[in-house]
């Protein structure tokens, strides 16, 4: 019982918005409703406000680390660690709090990836920032390094059901990004300094 308790509270903590709530806070308009349509950093930093962008990804990447810490400080079993990265990150994507509509889950995966390994999380977000100076697309950026995720955990990772989550929340992240393929692919897909 107590188990499921914090795989339920880790869930209601991913679904809170740091996206929609910093927003609110700047009086910048609600993320849902310009650009992508997107409550994460990227739509946010449309808006101009660095600041506000900064704080919204640090927000949605410390909810997706602080759950999955903590149920390893405390030393939870490996399984009941996993549900609860799997419930946070199912939180920002269906947030109960927002009708279940929410984020696409890179900065939350970054922070369930960080609580498993630093060494993990620093490949990935190398990866995107790599692809991202490359090409001034955060949505391809942000697909490459779903895509090279499980490979690293693999070779990093000795826990097998850390691995398994690893690999969930990269299908998970690319099936919410299916939207910005088809742009790619098309060749309209808004970038950086970089017109459709």
């Amino acid at each position: 019982m107590n188990n499921a308790v914090f795989v339920i509270a880790a869930y209601l903590l991913g679904s809170i918005s740091f996206g929609i709530l910093v927003s609110k806070a700047f009086g910048l308009p609600d993320p849902r409703t310009v650009g992508s349509g997107n409550p994460g950093a990227t739509n946010v930093l449309r808006s101009g406000k660095k600041l506000a962008a900064l704080l919204t990804l640090l927000g949605d990447a410390a909810k997706g680390w602080l759950p999955v810490w903590l149920a390893q400080y405390y030393a939870l079993p490996a399984d009941v660690v996993c549900w609860i990265a799997l419930a946070v990150f199912l939180g920002h994507l269906y947030p109960v709090f927002y009708r279940f509509k929410g984020g696409k889950g890179v900065a939350t995966a970054l922070g369930v990836l960080l609580a498993f390994s630093p060494l993990l999380a620093g490949l990935a977000l190398l990866s995107w920032v790599a692809v991202f100076a490359l090409t001034r697309f955060s949505s391809l950026a942000a697909l490459t390094a779903a895509a090279l995720a499980p490979g690293f955990a693999w070779l990093l990772l000795t826990q097998v059901g850390y691995i398994i989550v690893v690999f969930v929340l990269s299908l998970l992240l690319i099936w919410r990004h299916r939207s910005n393929i088809r742009k790619l692919l098309d060749g309209t897909e808004s970038g950086f300094s970089k017109k459709p």
